[in-house]
């Protein structure tokens, strides 16, 4: 139970950070554990770089950048792409929320809110 509750504390720590994800239903997810800033990067008709330039274009480069790509081959792949991007676009990268899920057993960011939930009734 106590460790239950200290994963929760860590989640919480990370609500500050501006998060990309890949889709509607992983925004929804995090959203409902009360992150405010989390942006999808799938948009019909905008190419991955320029999604990301918008993201970007809307965020202080001082605020720290959490990528949550699901942690499936596709995910990885992806993870990687925008993580150049970011990159270059001089981003403050922060993968720490990303290796908590990761290590908790979390694959798929949509997932989380069930994930939290399950852990809350524990």
């Amino acid at each position: 139970m106590e460790s239950n509750a200290k994963l929760r504390q860590e989640i919480e720590r990370f609500r500050d950070y501006t998060v990309i994800v890949e889709g509607k239903k992983d925004v929804l997810a995090l959203e409902g554990l009360g992150f405010r800033r989390v942006y999808a990067i799938h948009s019909e008709g905008v190419s991955l770089r320029e999604r990301i330039e918008e993201i970007a274009s809307k965020i202080s480069n001082k605020v720290k950048v959490c990528i949550l790509t699901d942690f499936d081959k596709r995910g990885q792949k992806m993870h990687e792409s925008v993580r150049s991007i970011c990159q270059e676009l001089g981003l403050k990268l922060d993968s720490r929320f990303r290796e908590l899920l990761l290590k908790s057993g979390v694959s798929h960011v949509e997932g989380i809110y069930r994930f939290i939930s399950r852990i809350d009734s524990l």
